[in-house]
């Protein structure tokens, strides 16, 4: 018996009115975004939207909350762009905030967590993906994301982790003084066994402490 296909729908969700579920994003990384959206064409484009839907819960008053994809929408946000194609992982609009807020942490769904990787109350969160904080060690874990330092995972907010580890591990002030430099030292320490509790550690490298 064939089954029916079904393709999935698309909601055109404006990006200012998006929530965010945690407190800050990488500016370099979104710099990266951006230098990438500006090389593609209308049709790349369009493409490239419905291939990063942003998965969004439906919340209190029915904003949508956004729970993955905050990079990419503050870069097109910046950029001018009014809007992102969106689903819809939960309607919770039916419970009050606490409840709703409790729910979301529970499901790995929130992040309330600052720049210096602090924990604040969920009310604490912006309202806006414009006025989100930079924390360059979130950055940092996606450049090494990316460069083969540990493997992309399931694990809720898994980057915000290694951003955390690489506070202990590597000055800020060197991240903005030579980012390039910084990513390779810390590829060696991303693969080192002192991080091999991190979801997708992929070490080790035979360098650093302890491998």
């Amino acid at each position: 018996m064939t089954r029916p296909h079904f393709d999935p729908v698309l909601y055109t969700v404006a990006i200012a009115d998006l929530r965010p579920t945690q407190m800050t994003v990488g500016v370099i990384e979104v710099e990266r975004r951006r230098r990438g959206w500006r090389k593609l064409a209308g049709v790349e484009r369009h493409a490239y939207l419905a291939q990063h839907m942003v998965p969004t819960v439906i919340g209190p008053k029915d904003r949508r909350y956004i729970v993955d994809h905050h990079h990419l929408c503050r870069a097109l946000h910046e950029e001018g762009e009014a809007g992102v194609f969106a689903m819809t992982l939960a309607d919770l609009s039916k419970l009050e905030k606490p409840r709703f807020w409790s729910f979301m942490d529970h499901k790995g769904w929130a992040h309330p967590y600052d720049a210096k990787g602090d924990r604040h109350a969920f009310e604490d969160i912006p309202r806006s993906v414009a006025d989100l904080a930079d924390d360059p060690y979130r950055s940092l874990a996606t450049a090494v994301r990316r460069a083969g330092g540990f493997a992309k995972d399931a694990t809720p907010f898994s980057e915000f982790l290694w951003a955390d580890f690489f506070r202990d591990e590597v000055k800020v002030s060197a991240i903005r003084a030579d980012f390039d430099g910084t990513l390779a030292t810390a590829l060696d320490i991303a693969r080192t066994k002192t991080a091999n509790y991190l979801p997708g550690w992929c070490g080790p490298s035979g360098k650093g402490n302890g491998a």
